[in-house]
């Protein structure tokens, strides 16, 4: 059974697992409220659990010699789910030791797998719900790019239960800040957002939303199966003819199974060779290096897979790859 918990209320109750990241009404007070995976609902709550556990250690130390002694860290793989900044950097080396057997040296910036803002969880809304709310990416984006202040979503056309949702998804926009107002007017069947013009909100819309699904994917993946890891965002490469690269997402699974995320919000043609020749660099199978297309056909990505010896999937597809991987 998936888990429901209400920010609001602090209603808690089970749900089907067929609404696994959907948003729903709170039955007590009708907050919109995100239906989780148990696993990773008690994965969330340990991490509260350790980081106060990890505190009291630390400030216990602090009072009984009246300097600060450093406890150690938790230990960032017992907790997959979530990654801070503290976490990535004791990530790094296992990562940097692979890529070093193979002539290759990386450069890696600890808050690109930092779980502690929202990004990951409007991501993960995102990439289980985009066929319906797509319409809201678009028209985000399409703002940001004129320099409007604001978008309007039309919800004529839709369901009343896709209506209901695509409301509630632009309510949680606001309340996780990726918007200044979501104000729905019932008269014309709409939505007004107010743009963030931070520019964190807007390079999340315009694809690295892509980027922190398919990471947070492969992490609650590993979960699942038991699985230790290590994690990047945006590796720098650079190999030993001088030539430069970027992979948008590596997972290291037990320090030896390697997963390469490559993100394609938009056009993705232009990069199939280089990436083909980067396979074969790092001697990687074709099941090992993903290429993650947003709204990708199944179709499709069957026959691009047979043409190039990569793995093209979909946002709906990587999970079912990556469980094959895993």
């Amino acid at each position: 059974m998936a888990i429901i918990r209400c920010t609001k209320c602090a209603h808690l109750a089970e749900r089907a697992d067929a609404e696994i990241g959907l948003l729903l009404a709170c039955p007590r007070c009708g907050n919109p409220t995100q239906v989780y995976p148990t696993l990773f609902f008690v994965s969330r709550l340990l991490e509260k659990y350790f980081a106060a556990q990890h505190e009291v250690t630390r400030l216990t130390a602090t009072g009984g010699s009246g300097t600060a002694t450093a406890a150690p860290p938790a230990d960032a793989t017992a907790l997959p789910v979530a990654v801070d900044r503290t976490a990535g950097s004791e990530q790094n080396p296992p990562i940097a030791e692979w890529f070093g057997h193979r002539q290759v040296s990386v450069q890696i910036a600890d808050h690109t797998v930092d779980t502690s803002g929202f990004f990951d969880e409007v991501a993960l809304l995102i990439g289980r719900n985009l066929p319906l709310v797509k319409v809201v990416l678009d028209r985000i984006r399409w703002a940001q790019k004129k320099g409007h202040a604001s978008t309007v979503i039309p919800l004529h056309g839709k369901s009343p239960a896709d209506a209901q949702r695509l409301g509630n998804f632009c309510q949680q926009l606001y309340d996780y800040s990726f918007v200044t107002r979501a104000i729905a007017n019932r008269q014309k069947n709409n939505v007004l957002l107010a743009i963030q013009t931070a520019p964190t909100i807007r390079h999340f819309f315009n694809g690295e939303w892509l980027e922190w699904f398919a990471l947070m994917s492969c992490l609650q993946r590993a979960t699942e199966r038991g699985k230790r890891f290590s994690c990047a965002r945006n590796v720098r490469l650079t190999l030993a003819d001088g030539e430069q690269l970027e992979i948008d997402v590596f997972v290291l699974i037990d320090g030896q199974l390697p997963i390469v995320i490559e993100c394609r919000s938009g056009e993705y043609r232009q990069d199939i060779d280089s990436h083909v020749a980067l396979r074969t660099r790092l001697g990687l199978s074709g099941n090992n290096l993903i290429f993650c297309v947003a709204g990708l056909e199944d179709e499709m990505a069957r026959g691009l897979s047979a043409m190039y010896d990569l793995s093209f999937v979909s946002e709906r597809g990587l999970s079912q790859h990556l469980a094959r991987l895993l």
